[in-house]
């Protein structure tokens, strides 16, 4: 602990309080106005977790979370910022590229959106949310040419600002929108070539699930060919839940799985446990990586 930090305490350590006899305990008297009460502003709930699963020697997928609160007078805001990426390209392409693609996504949106917010005064953002998730993909894209060439990621980050979700994608990573009625709503597109064959109708669910190259993606961070990620905003559900998964997890567990660990979990830090379980339990054949959102109640 340097100086400061020694003197700091120091200045501010709490008097000794003499010991007397403990007081009688009171019951807890509720508050009246318990049940009108809500949280404000919004806050969120998040956990995260990962497995490099049963059948892998090393782990190419890597995550960033982000969460805080800024609030007062003026704005009163949550911010969050939720990045998966999923490697690809062999051992040590794949899971560098994956975590150059997530420091170079989360490093620009950290620039760009967040630390104007602790900045006492600066100029107003002149780009969209989504023009700057763009441009942190394309960032992305370049660090990953530059620095783990061969290699390659997929990518899908969540920016959070209240009860707006900016979601920016490329690859077969996915981001999920479920509801405590067991709704569902995907949010991104997987960029696979079974998937575009589906879509072409040449192809089967059951075909695409077996299919020998249905881990063949036609678009990923780190190829060299220009591309456009995909780039949505969506209102949070008030009381639903974000997911970020790899495919090491949408693979093999179904969704009705995912929504029924997801709806029926305490909080997000079991949710993400039992998720990662059941992934390992039908086989694990890829790494596993897992992000929920939650509004706290």
């Amino acid at each position: 602990m340097n100086d400061f930090w020694q003197k700091l305490f120091k200045k501010n350590k709490p008097p000794k309080v003499p010991q007397t006899a403990p007081l009688p305990a009171e019951p807890l008297k509720p508050l009246e106005s318990q049940e009108s009460f809500q949280l404000q502003p919004t806050q969120y709930s998040v956990a995260c977790a990962q497995s490099i699963g049963k059948q892998r020697d090393h782990n190419e997928d890597s995550v960033f979370s982000l969460c805080t609160v800024v609030a007062g007078e003026e704005e009163t805001q949550p911010l969050g910022i939720h990045i998966i990426a999923d490697g690809m390209g062999g051992h040590q392409h794949g899971e560098v590229a994956s975590r150059v693609a997530v420091r170079t996504m989360a490093g620009h949106l950290v620039r760009k959106l967040y630390l104007p917010y602790l900045q006492v005064s600066h100029e107003s953002q002149q780009d969209s949310l989504q023009e700057v998730m763009q441009s942190g993909v394309k960032e992305a894209q370049q660090a990953v040419l530059r620095q783990v060439p061969g290699g390659g990621t997929t990518l899908t980050a969540a920016f959070i600002l209240g009860e707006q979700v900016t979601i920016a994608h490329v690859g077969d990573s996915r981001a999920y929108f479920l509801f405590p009625d067991g709704r569902s709503q995907i949010l991104t597109r997987d960029h696979s070539l079974v998937r575009r064959l589906q879509e072409l109708g040449q192809l089967t669910e059951k075909e695409a699930s077996v299919h020998p190259q249905r881990n063949v993606l036609y678009r990923a961070i780190g190829q060299g060919e220009p591309f456009e990620p995909d780039i949505s905003t969506h209102l949070f559900p008030g009381a639903g839940s974000l997911l970020l998964c790899s495919d090491g997890l949408w693979g093999v567990v179904p969704d009705i799985e995912l929504f029924r660990i997801v709806n029926t979990s305490p909080n997000p830090a079991d949710a993400c446990r039992m998720l990662v379980e059941a992934a390992n339990e039908a086989g694990g054949p890829d790494n596993i990586s897992v992000i929920l959102i939650r509004p706290m109640k």
